[in-house]
């Protein structure tokens, strides 16, 4: 019996040094690959919630014009909105993005969101309707390419 628990423990080895090392270093390996991209997710979100904002602040400034015979000069200001739709944030804070600026025309708005890496996007429309997209990137990581979105 003691016999056969001496051969049992030496015909089972570990893992050498060797082994062990060359794993780790394959995970530090696949660690720093992904890493920075997970760093880089939360900036992303934080722009597309500033971009889904901006979005939600049209919408109830549209709502705000039919209310006033298509007028937007009553609709100028993040209250208001705020008003049409609750989940419109007028200030920073908590970690979201904000409503940062608001101007109605009786023709014509535009509506401006901020990120909280401090990017700003915004949605203007002329007086013939047409909408345009613009963005500032404050952080200098090419969230707006070409300055629209």
């Amino acid at each position: 019996m003691l016999f056969k628990l001496r051969q049992r423990a030496k015909d089972e080895r570990g893992f050498t040094l060797i082994e062990l090392l060359v794993v780790i270093l394959i995970i530090g390996i696949l660690a720093a690959i992904a890493i920075p991209s997970f760093l880089n997710q939360k900036s992303k979100a934080s722009d597309a919630a500033a971009k889904e904002l901006a979005h939600t602040a049209q919408v109830a400034i549209e709502t705000c014009a039919t209310d006033n015979n298509g007028s937007y000069v009553n609709c100028g200001t993040p209250t208001i909105l705020a008003g049409y739709e609750a989940t419109i944030q007028t200030s920073a804070g908590q970690g979201n993005a904000w409503l940062s600026g608001v101007t109605g025309t009786a023709s014509g708005y535009t509506v401006t969101t901020t990120s909280t890496t401090g990017d700003t996007y915004s949605i203007i429309r002329a007086a013939n309707g047409s909408l345009t997209r613009s963005c500032s990137d404050a952080t200098g990581q090419t969230a707006c390419v070409g300055a629209t979105w």
